[in-house]
Order: structure tokens, then sequence, then C-alpha cells
């Protein structure tokens, strides 16, 4: 089904209340809003800053007090076309509450519940008009809608009913530990809101949490408490900036939320800036203008813009650097003496090499001891062989000569 450019989106909030009156000075203090009657339907008050109109607020009525309604915030859906949405509603399991109408100037809408029970209105407005309170997940003006939560007794289910009327899609689970999943859904990238189990000790019924855009959650809080209202959540830092959730005196749960200024502290940081107090202005005016592309791409601009300041960051670590390096020529400097310390030894080796060469000769020299004895025995074995041979000799000789002797005898005789 060919999707107009409101249709999924939240395009109206509205208050319905016990007591208007308290409604209107309760929600100037938290929010900042100024309230005025509606030109075309003057019963019907309208809440804005300057010339914003971000949400509504009706009395309500005698016949919804009997029936068991107390104060609440209801949530417009933009739809191209409120007839065919609410079939489709019932179709899927929801329920109508109030039937499509139109209201002159205004447009045309119808009041549904879903299957789990909670309640919601789809809108079209008449003419070009788109409505305000549409939640994104950059920067919002102050006053306007930043986020919307249900919280409901099934989450996948409850998205599943959506999804088929809007087209929403999961952009993230998140998981968060004892209190279950958080699923955020939004559209064409874009996050439009949350969908959690709800808490029992808050609410037996479904319902939708609009989070108001405000400069300080925390100042909106002890604003809240001042006026009569109680806070049910928080102060307490979120995704993006911190938040608070709170009852205002009528009984209707409302919520605001604060985006982190963390660009502007970091201009004042500079060293530059510091000695020109008149440019101090510039960075403080700065991210308000700085998140408007992060309706675009919600997730990217914003870590663009971290991620800016943390490339600049390794310049001076790279100044830094420098020093590092030149501390170990000096180290290398005052080593210098450690290394000639090596050749003071030299000579304490070359003692050792005399030291070891007298040794060296005392083997020698033990060696040649155990050698002598040896030759010695050698020579003496000589000699002794030659004096026996000596012995030997002369005994032969004289035998020869006998022989002799007796030959030139025995030559005589003959």
């Amino acid at each position: 089904m060919a999707q107009g450019s409101i249709h999924g989106k939240f395009v109206w909030q509205e208050l319905t209340t016990e007591d208007p009156t308290s409604a209107v000075a309760f929600y100037s203090k938290v929010v900042g809003w100024h309230a005025h009657p509606n030109a075309s339907h003057p019963a019907y008050t309208e809440f804005g800053i300057g010339s914003s109109h971000t949400a509504g607020m009706m009395a309500l009525s005698h016949d919804l007090r009997a029936a068991g309604v107390r104060s609440h915030w209801l949530p417009y859906i933009g739809a191209t076309d409120v007839d065919s949405t609410v079939a489709a509603a019932e179709q899927a399991g929801g329920k109508v509450v109030k039937a499509a109408e139109d209201l002159e100037h205004v447009g045309r809408f119808a009041v549904l519940t879903d299957p789990q029970g909670g309640v919601f209105a789809v809108f079209k407005p008449a003419g070009s008009g788109g409505g305000g309170g549409a939640p994104a997940s950059g920067a919002v003006a102050h006053g306007a809608f930043a986020w919307l939560e249900l919280a409901t007794s099934d989450y996948e289910a409850a998205f599943g009913f959506y999804s088929k009327l809007f087209g929403w899609q999961v952009i993230q689970r998140m998981d968060m530990g004892p209190q279950g999943v958080y699923l955020i859904f939004g559209s064409d990238g874009v996050q439009r809101g949350g969908i959690y189990k709800m808490h029992q000790e808050r609410s037996s019924k479904p319902y939708w949490l609009p989070y108001a855009e405000v400069p300080s959650a925390d100042a909106a809080g002890a604003a809240a408490t001042a006026a009569g209202g109680r806070i049910v959540v928080g102060p307490m830092d979120v995704p993006g900036g911190r938040m608070v959730q709170l009852i205002d005196p009528s009984g209707a749960i409302f919520a605001v939320h604060s985006a982190k200024a963390a660009p502007a502290p970091s201009k004042p940081s500079q060293p530059a800036a510091a000695p020109k107090p008149a440019a101090a202005p510039k960075p403080a005016s700065a991210p308000p203008a700085a998140p408007k592309p992060a309706a675009a791409s919600p997730t990217a601009v914003p870590a663009a813009k971290v991620a800016a300041p943390a490339a600049a960051a390794p310049k001076p670590a790279a100044a830094a650097s420098k020093p590092v390096a030149a501390a170990p020529k000096k180290a290398a400097a005052k080593k210098a003496p450690a290394k000639k310390a090596p050749a003071k030894k030299k000579p304490a080796t070359k003692k050792a090499a005399a030291k070891k060469k007298p040794a060296a000769k005392k083997k020698a020299a033990a060696r040649k001891k155990k050698k002598a004895p040896a030759r010695k025995s050698a020579a003496r074995s000589a000699k002794k062989s030659a004096s026996k041979s000596a012995r030997k000799s002369p005994q032969k000789a004289p035998r020869k000569a006998a022989g002799k002797k007796k030959s030139a005898k025995a030559r005589r005789k003959k």
C-alpha cells in the first residue's frame, strides 16, 4: 500500500484531563508551554511554544468518568486513509472506541485500541497540514515531542499489530536485563519510538507515554514536583540524553527528555577560545544548530560529530611524541659512560687470561712430568737391554774364539 508522508508518524498528542485549569499551570512550569483555545473549537485547548502547536487538551467528560476512564495522554498517528486503517485495525484484532469523524478545519480521525488494550488515534489532517509532535531521534525543538513509548502486556504481538497498520520496522531489540527487551521501531530507517513489557505497579492497562523535549530533564522534574506532580522514574541517563517519567496532578503519566549537550563543552575547552569571552556565546548556540541534520540520519550524524574531535586528538598526541623521541637521545648520552665500562673491564679479562695461562703452563708441565718418567723408564729399559746385550756378547765371543782355537789346533794336528 502506498504510504503518504505522514503515514505511521506521530503527528499530535492530546491530554484528556479531569482538571484542565491545573493542567495548564502544571505543564507551563514543567515544559514551558503556553495554552490558548483553538480558533475553530474554543472548548479545545492547544499547547505550544511561540507559534508552534504540539499538543492539545480537552476536559474529561462525565460519561467517560462514569465508564472508568481517567486522565491520560493519547497519541495521534498519521494515516493516508483513516477509514481503511480502521478497517485493517479491526481485522487485526483492534477495536473502535470512537468511529471515524471529520472535524472542520482540522481533519478526519478515529480512536482505537490495539489487541492488548492500548488506546491510540489515527488522523489525517485537513489540507496540507501535518500537525505537530512528530518525534525524531536527533535534535528536537523545545516543547515538541522527542519520543513515544508503548508499555504493554505483549510487546511482540503489539508490534506485529502496528507494523501491519503503519509499516513500522524493527530498528533494534535492546536487552534490558531483568526489565526485558526494549523494541525500538521506526520507518524508512528513522526511529519513531519503543515498545516494552509494562510494569504492573504503574498501570494495569497498556498505555502510550509521550516524551516532551525540555532544556533540562532534571530541572523539569524538580518543577513537576513543586507543581504538585510526582516523579516515578529518574532523572536518569538514556541514550542521547536524560529523562524523567512523572505523573501530573490529575494522574496522567507523562515524560520529559533533554538531549546531551556534549558538543558545547568541547569548544570552550580550546585554549584559543578562553581569552575571548565575547566569542563564548557562539559555542553555546552551536549545539541546537548542529543536530538538525540528525533528523535525516539520527545515528550517523551525532557519531560523526563526536568523532571529529577524536580525529583531531591524534595531532596533540603526535606533538607529544616528539619530546618522547628526543628523550631517548638524552638517555643514550647518559648511558655512554656505561658503554665505556666494558672497556675498563678488558684489562680484567687480560688478567683473567694471564691467570689462565699459568694454569695452562702448569698443566703442560704436569703433562711433561708425567711424560718424563715414561721417557726415563724407556731409557732405563734401553740401558738394561744394552747391558744385557753387552753381557751376552763377551760370552759368545770367547766361545767363538775358543771354537776358532779348537779349529786351529785341529788343523795343526792334521
